[in-house]
Parts: structure tokens; sequence; C-alpha cells
């Protein structure tokens, strides 16, 4: 069963970081926070891109658990799900619910995914186990 709560994200997460005056240094004391913050601004990139493109940006979240931070659907169906992680250290844990979510699409050919990724605030792109990406922010665009 899905849910319906609506996930609520900044327009631009700078605005936060100004209202409250953080610093580099407070900011990266409450990594919880600046995850946050991070996952906003991801969201708010990729919502600009896929509006470019014709698509939306949804989040996926099931009554029983399963969680994918966005989930972009073009007007043709096609489909790509993005975990959101803060470091490199935390890719195989955002790559399981995305492929979760994959294998329970995988009704037919139509719903199989275009792409799996973990999002992260930089370093390299690559293709991970089971063709699940890494995608820096500075590499998203249309």
């Amino acid at each position: 069963m899905l849910r319906s709560t609506p996930v609520r994200h900044f327009v631009d997460p700078s605005l936060a970081v100004a209202a409250l005056r953080a610093t580099p240094e407070r900011l990266t004391a409450d990594l919880e926070f600046l995850g946050l913050l991070f996952e906003s601004m991801v969201i708010r990139d990729l919502r600009v891109y896929a509006q470019a493109a014709d698509a939306q940006v949804f989040h996926y979240r099931e009554k029983e658990g399963l969680e994918v931070d966005a989930v972009v659907e073009a007007a043709d169906g096609r489909w790509a799900a993005f975990e959101v992680k803060l470091g490199e250290r935390w890719v195989e844990d955002g790559a399981k619910n995305p492929r979760k979510l994959a294998r329970r699409m995988a009704h037919s050919d139509h719903d199989k995914p275009s792409a799996l990724a973990v999002i992260v605030p930089g370093g390299y792109g690559y293709s991970g186990p089971e063709d699940v990406g890494v995608i820096p922010i500075g590499a998203l665009g249309p």
C-alpha cells in the first residue's frame, strides 16, 4: 500500500542555511540536518531538469517501509529511481531501496527502470553493482 502524505522540501535550501546563520562547522557537526539540506537541494535540481524534459519527480513510500527519495517519471512512462546520500560510505546502503523498487515493478519490460542511482555530493560517477549508478550532484543535468 502506498502512502499519500506529501514530502516537503525547501525551494532553495540555502534560505534555511542563511536563516539559521549556519556556518560550515555547524553544518558538518550535524550530519543529519546537512543530509536533509543536501536532499532538498538534489530534489530541487531534479525537479528543474525533469520539468525541462516534460517529466515529474515523486517521492515513493509504502506503508510497509520501502522508501525511495526520488522517482522521476517521463510523460511516456519511463522512470528512474534515485536515493540521495551525503557521502560515498553510504552508497551501498542507498542502492538497496531503488533495487527493491525495481524488483517490485519488474512485471513487464515497460515497468523496468531506465536508471537506478545514488546521488552524492562529489567524487566520480560510476556504475555500481547491479547497474546502480553513483552520480555526483555536479554531473546532474538535462
